[in-house]
């Protein structure tokens, strides 16, 4: 799906004749496709005082409008997916992917945990998804609190069975991280995925959370795209300015993306591409969500064509 810039024209000219693609290109038809995750919008919303759970079906017109082929929600249930598709079909948009949080690093927790998103992936596997990403919630969403080795032991034991099980639905696992995961020399990061079968659990790689996480090294971020690269099947895009969230995705900014692109298609890896360009407080403040995905969607479109 990703491509160098390099000699585009000619390039993208020959690959339109021949039977499959190319590198890292995926399409629908001849338009690549970009998916973008629920999350932005909501923050759009949220700083407009609007809730974007008051009206999905409006919401998803606006996805729509905003030129992007796919949609990535964040699964509560079946019932709310299976509610999703009618609405998705409608604005002709692709769930290829759909995100979950799920609490595994309490023992106590992890059956009636792994059952629940088993729920929610043979709905989202009816609607044609491909990808389940999952992020193990925090002790506490917002707090420092960091679990123990034995938490992350129960935690990597059973990511690794819930992956087992997805991977039985003919679906893929894809093990998604936050900046809480960087801390305390990124254990908890590194024992996802050092303690988990690649077979079972692969690696939405989201590139700024690990950027952040680090304290904002883009060492750190290609240190881990270079040690785990071959799990990498799915990216949230998102571009910062001096550490701050920009408004519209970007290829330049705090992020190389020119240069994690480029990587990629050197190893030949194909990952689905879903922008998640959220704002945050000291974020500009110039564009609607809309506007900002039109956007988002043009700077990464010149890059991959």
């Amino acid at each position: 799906m990703i491509l160098s810039m390099i000699g585009r024209r000619h390039f993208l000219t020959t690959a339109a004749l021949a039977s499959s693609a190319t590198a890292l290109r995926a399409t629908i038809g001849t338009k690549p496709h970009v998916a973008t995750n629920v999350y932005p919008w909501m923050m759009f919303y949220r700083r407009r005082d609007q809730n974007w759970n008051d009206d999905v079906a409006a919401g998803l017109a606006q996805v729509a409008t905003s030129g992007v082929n796919g949609f990535e929600p964040i699964g509560e249930s079946a019932a709310d997916v299976r509610q999703l598709g009618p609405l998705l079909e409608k604005h002709k948009l692709e769930m290829r992917s759909l995100y979950v949080n799920i609490k595994l690093h309490e023992t106590a927790a992890v059956e009636k945990a792994i059952r629940g998103v088993l729920d929610i992936a043979k709905e989202a596997k009816a609607q044609r998804t491909k990808i389940i990403v999952t992020n193990p919630t925090p002790i506490r969403w917002g707090g420092l609190e960091d679990k123990s080795d034995a938490q992350l032991k129960v935690q990597s034991t059973a990511l690794n069975e819930l992956g087992i099980a997805i991977r039985k639905l003919g679906l893929t696992l894809a093990y998604h991280n936050h900046d809480a995961e960087l801390r305390q020399g990124a254990r908890e990061f590194h024992h996802m995925l050092t303690a988990t079968d690649p077979e079972n659990v692969k690696l939405c790689l989201d590139s700024h959370w690990i950027f952040r996480g680090c304290g904002n090294s883009q060492v750190a971020l290609f240190d881990a795209v270079a040690h785990y690269h071959t799990r990498i099947v799915e990216l949230h895009l998102r571009q910062s300015v001096g550490g701050i969230w920009s408004e519209a995705f970007s290829m330049e900014g705090d992020i190389d993306y020119t240069r994690l692109f480029e990587q990629l298609e050197t190893w030949q890896l194909k990952p689905h591409l879903v922008l998640e360009q959220a704002v945050e407080a000291k974020s500009p403040n110039t564009r609607s969500a809309v506007e900002a995905h039109q956007l988002s969607l043009k700077n990464l479109l010149q890059a991959i064509q």
